[in-house]
């Protein structure tokens, strides 16, 4: 219950925004207004206090922590290595699969366990899916928070084609648990390949459709073009990375600067940013990005599903408990936010010593308070829905 102040009341909250009078005296033209932690636009449970002045956003801080799932501490206590991957679902549960696929290359190279050639591939093939299905829910529900429905609903229906692909393959539509150890949890179902192919031919020309639609809409021209505009030294000086540093121009995709598994085998171009529709660095130039990014997976899905063998056991051949060499290693993967790592220290034991989680969304969201000064409340909006984060992964 609220106690009345001596000369002022404190003023009521709401289900979205709540008002905090500025008491010091020292600007009567300013106030503080908290967006969220229960705002649609905060893509989770993220509580941004918004300094104004007027509709001039001066300063953004943001609070986290509403999430916390406690991921490197419950690693660190499985009795072995494969318990932690269901966790590592949970991390970023819009990208599943790049998070195991991070968290088993990681912990392969630390217990210096060869992958069949058969698996490589099928991991790619689900890893660039996932990336497809995580771009269609960030650029839906970006159009979705500037007004733009319609687009929200044609890129939800290609999703859910992905989402009932991975349904027969591992069981689950979100938290997967299908990537494992020296291997996989179980054999793709028997018509994954086809299926794959006739997605990726009738997901091409909905890209176009998108870019008909939305990418080049007047209206949401104007909502993204020359808004949060984040240059390049910026970015990289914050530790940028994903579609948030290549919108800023930077030509960066640790799958062609730095490969892992097998991408050094495929031919795809990394899409960046060129101020096409306004300023470098700007909304627009990283929502294209994440658009041209889907057809240069589909480019490499079709490389992978020519080129894998389709013979060969794919079922983890590692016994539970590995007893480990003492060690440390980094491993670092592209996921759709950007440069996923997972730290690993290893002792004698059957499980982790130590794990950390390096999450691209927590380093993207620190450059918002830095590219939102001086823009409008109503843009502010606009400018965290182009970074693309997701809470679970910011809040591990």
């Amino acid at each position: 219950m609220y106690r009345k102040h001596p000369t002022w009341e404190l003023p009521q909250k709401t289900d979205a925004v709540m008002i905090e009078i500025n008491t010091k005296g020292t600007d009567e033209r300013k106030m503080v207004i908290n967006m969220g932690p229960q705002h649609p636009s905060t893509h989770g449970v993220l509580r941004l206090a918004v300094t104004l002045d007027g509709e001039v956003v001066t300063d953004v801080e943001c609070h986290i922590g509403y999430l916390h799932r406690c991921f490197e501490k419950y690693a660190e206590k499985m009795d072995n290595f494969p318990a932690v991957i269901p966790y590592t679902d949970r991390i970023d549960y819009v990208s599943a699969m790049n998070q195991e696929h991070g968290f088993v290359i990681a912990a392969e190279r630390l217990l210096e366990i060869e992958v069949p050639e058969r698996v490589e591939y099928i991991r790619v093939i689900v890893a660039e899916m996932q990336r497809i299905a995580s771009h269609l829910l960030a650029i839906g529900t970006f159009g979705l928070d500037l007004g733009a429905f319609s687009p929200f609903l044609y890129l939800f229906t290609e999703r859910e084609k992905i989402l009932d692909i991975f349904e027969r393959t591992s069981g689950a539509r979100l938290l997967y648990n299908y990537m494992a150890i020296g291997g996989l949890m179980r054999e793709p179902h028997p018509e994954f390949k086809s299926e794959t192919a006739a997605f990726v031919k009738q997901f091409r020309p909905k890209i176009q459709e998108l870019q008909d639609l939305l990418s080049y809409n007047s209206i949401f021209v104007k909502r993204t073009a020359h808004i949060g505009v984040l240059p390049a030294k910026v970015a990289l000086n914050y530790a940028s990375s994903g579609p948030v540093l290549r919108g800023s121009g930077v030509k960066w995709d640790l799958r062609k600067d730095d490969p892992y598994s097998i991408y050094d085998r495929f031919e795809f171009d990394i899409p960046v940013g060129s101020g096409e529709m306004g300023t470098l660095g700007d909304c627009w130039d990283r929502y294209i990005v994440r658009v041209l990014e889907m057809e240069e997976s589909c480019k490499i899905i079709e490389q992978a599903l020519d080129a894998m063998p389709d013979e060969g056991d794919v079922l983890q051949n590692v016994p539970k408990r590995v007893r480990t060499k003492p060690g440390e290693l980094y491993a670092r993967t592209e996921s759709p936010r950007g440069e996923l790592g997972y730290y690993l220290i290893a002792d004698k034991g059957n499980s982790p010593f130590r794990v950390k989680a390096r999450a691209p969304s927590f380093v993207n969201l620190s450059v918002l308070p830095v590219i939102s000064k001086g823009s409008l409340l109503s843009d502010l909006v606009a400018i965290l829905g182009s970074i693309d984060i997701v809470l679970g992964e910011v809040d591990r």
